[in-house]
């Protein structure tokens, strides 16, 4: 599979620091943001090592090597 750029969003919840990759719905979590980096970067590749046995990783390389990735931040009243 090639080189991927894959968006972590890391955030405090209750004195811990949860990571996210939404591209391919991954999670973990740390005692600090480095931890929750380290952990998150762990859980991906256990992920798409399953990927890979599963067959499955030709069907996300598409979505994850595009060149035309974009991001947004927005703001909504909740």
């Amino acid at each position: 599979m090639a080189k991927m750029k894959l968006t972590i969003l890391i955030w405090e919840e209750d004195g811990v620091y949860v990571s996210r990759c939404p591209e391919i719905e991954v999670a973990s979590c740390g005692d600090t943001p480095p931890e929750a980096l380290d952990n998150i970067r762990e859980a991906i590749d256990l992920y798409f090592t399953n990927a890979r046995a599963l067959g499955i990783s030709c069907e996300l390389e598409p979505i994850l090597t595009s060149p035309h990735k974009f991001t947004s931040v927005i703001e909504v009243e909740g």
